[in-house]
């Protein structure tokens, strides 16, 4: 006997309706003819609205809704992409398991940049601009992409910088990183415990694509609630982005 089909989710519902009136409607709708056609409040329509014109599956022009950028990208091949195209919704994800911030970080120079970003909704948190660079040596997402360097570009790097201390947990010695990339080449994870920002935890696993490494994800969190078994829960949710990716 088969199984009974699972009943609609209406939120779900709801928004596949809009999108697909929207689609079918080249030249744009307003907010209200799409209410009217829908039978949707006109209140509940406009969160719902401004959550797709946010994600690129819908553009406002005036006051009009046309197909957004985002829909035509649920077509493309994975490697069509760009990098922070691929990696956005796997840090959403990660933020919306943890509710911790969470970033996908790129190299940069001697640097890591935050290329995508999802800050917790918790009062307390730390949030991570994109775009925002720090130096490698004091980010767990630093410390890995220094793990993934060849012996010749680590030692250019040691020889080229002038490592500055930001805390007083801050590691600046090669002979202190030169661990911890070893830790982290064992480990698979690095965790920087308050070493760029007093008060907060960093950590981050390798992420790549096709065999090359790409990047880090990374999680940052408040030391006051990092203990063993939120580092367990973080540990996890990272590594299950990573495999995504790869």
């Amino acid at each position: 006997m088969n199984a009974p089909a699972a009943p609609p989710v209406k939120s779900a519902l709801r928004t596949l309706d809009v999108i697909e009136f929207v689609v079918a409607h080249r030249q744009g709708v307003v907010a209200q003819e799409i209410a009217g056609a829908l039978g949707i409040p006109v209140s509940s329509l406009s969160y719902l609205l401004t959550t797709l014109a946010d994600r690129g599956y819908l553009v406002r022009e005036g006051r009009r809704y046309l197909p957004g950028p985002s829909l035509a990208r649920l077509r493309a091949a994975p490697e069509a992409l760009p990098l922070a195209d691929r990696v956005a919704p796997l840090v959403r994800a990660l933020k919306g398991e943890l509710n911790e911030t969470a970033s996908f970080m790129v190299q940069r120079g001697w640097d890591v940049e935050a290329l995508v970003t999802e800050a917790s909704d918790q009062a307390l948190r730390y949030a991570v601009d994109p775009g925002t660079r720090r130096p490698l040596h004091a980010l767990a997402a630093g410390k890995v992409i220094l793990a993934a360097l060849p012996p010749s570009e680590l030692a250019r790097y040691f020889a080229e910088t002038n490592r500055a201390v930001f805390t007083p947990a801050t590691r600046t010695s090669e002979a202190d990183l030169t661990a911890d990339i070893a830790r982290i080449t064992a480990d698979g994870m690095a965790v920087a415990r308050e070493e760029a920002t007093v008060g907060i935890v960093g950590t981050a696993v390798p992420a790549q694509i096709d065999g090359l490494f790409v990047g880090a994800f990374s999680v940052a969190i408040p030391a006051v609630r990092f203990d063993a078994a939120l580092e367990g829960r973080v540990r996890q949710a990272l590594l299950r982005a990573a495999t995504a990716l790869g």
